[in-house]
């Protein structure tokens, strides 16, 4: 997906601010970000909305979920934080590459 930012940010063809890498996932900061800590879970499989995630994506979607709390504690948030999912145009989402937004650490 030569055409998608976040598979280019993957790639290493993109720079980026580096949070967390497995052979599934991508973390890194968000570049424009809404509270003081802003970081994105990505899949390094290239899924464009979540409305087209596979039963077989069970397992990588779990995973996403549970590593919210992880990485929020480890970035400062361990009292709390706000997920975010935009699933289409219609749902505001901009860049067709799933993508979870964790932030905190202040207001919106």
């Amino acid at each position: 997906m030569s055409d998608c930012v976040f598979c280019n940010i993957i790639a290493g063809q993109i720079p980026s601010k580096k949070i967390y890498e497995d052979e599934d996932v991508f973390v890194f900061h968000d570049i424009r970000p809404h509270m003081k800590v802003h970081f994105m879970i990505i899949p390094k499989k290239h899924i464009p909305t979540l409305m087209d995630c596979q039963p077989e994506d069970r397992d990588l979607l779990g995973k996403i979920m549970l590593m919210t709390s992880q990485l929020a504690k480890q970035e400062g948030l361990s009292e709390g934080y706000k997920t975010l999912v935009n699933t289409g145009k219609a749902g505001g989402q901009e860049v067709f590459h799933l993508h979870v937004h964790v932030m905190g650490g202040g207001s919106l």
